[in-house]
């Protein structure tokens, strides 16, 4: 036998054609138990105001995918490069805007690879020990974000005058844009401070100011 005839059977033999029902069922079953898990963590976790249940919906049905594609890909060489080729071909363009959504997404795929493998202690272990970190990470507090304050006003050197009043109620300040006309002008400043109301009656007290709004940011800007 030959070099070559002894490394084909020694790939060919990684590929079992005579898959039983009972297996499949089996990994089918723990992906779509640990999915349903997951889905449970993901409404616990999830942050959001308005609550995704169509995105919750699919996660254990990612994993059971993916772990029907991990058992077909294990019966066949042929089918397994097809399998390659036709997803090299797929292009998703549903935008996943939230971290922790990403994480979920990539949490499901992975059980779902690792049950189409029939890993099952690894699937229950490592979705175990995810879970006792995010939850852990989930109610550490956050440490207290800067505020935006956006100042309106007639006086194009208002910042000027401003400036003592941030130095005394600020403990951090940053012009992060200013927006000058001659009728007046807008100024956006990054600012850190524990007296957000006195800040906003001292700023509205200065007769050239003829807005003030403070802002709220943690990622995204939200009033």
């Amino acid at each position: 036998m030959s070099v070559q005839d002894i490394i084909k059977k020694s790939f060919l033999s990684q590929f079992d054609s005579d898959i039983s029902t009972t297996s499949v069922v089996l990994a089918l079953f723990f992906a779509a138990l640990a999915g349903m898990y997951i889905f449970l963590v993901y409404r616990v976790v999830c942050r959001k105001a308005f609550y995704s249940k169509s995105f919750a919906i699919s996660l254990p049905v990612i994993a059971m995918i993916t772990a029907s594609i991990i058992i077909t890909v294990q019966s066949s060489i042929v089918i397994s490069l097809g399998m390659v080729g036709a997803l090299s071909i797929v292009r998703f363009r549903t935008a996943v805007k939230e971290p922790m959504d990403l994480a979920f997404l990539f949490w499901s795929i992975s059980i779902g690879i690792i049950c189409g493998a029939s890993l099952y202690e690894v699937a229950i272990v490592s979705s175990l020990l995810i879970t006792i970190v995010m939850l852990a990470l989930h109610f550490i507090p956050n440490v207290r974000p800067s505020l935006l304050l956006l100042v309106n006003g007639t006086d194009p050197k208002l910042l000027s005058t401003l400036e003592p009043i941030l130095k005394a109620r600020t403990s951090f300040y940053r012009v992060r844009s200013r927006n000058v006309s001659t009728s007046g002008i807008d100024m956006i400043l990054e600012i850190k401070t524990k007296e957000e109301d006195a800040l906003l009656e001292q700023i509205l007290a200065v007769d050239q100011v003829t807005q003030a709004t403070l802002m709220t940011h943690d990622g995204e800007i939200t009033c």
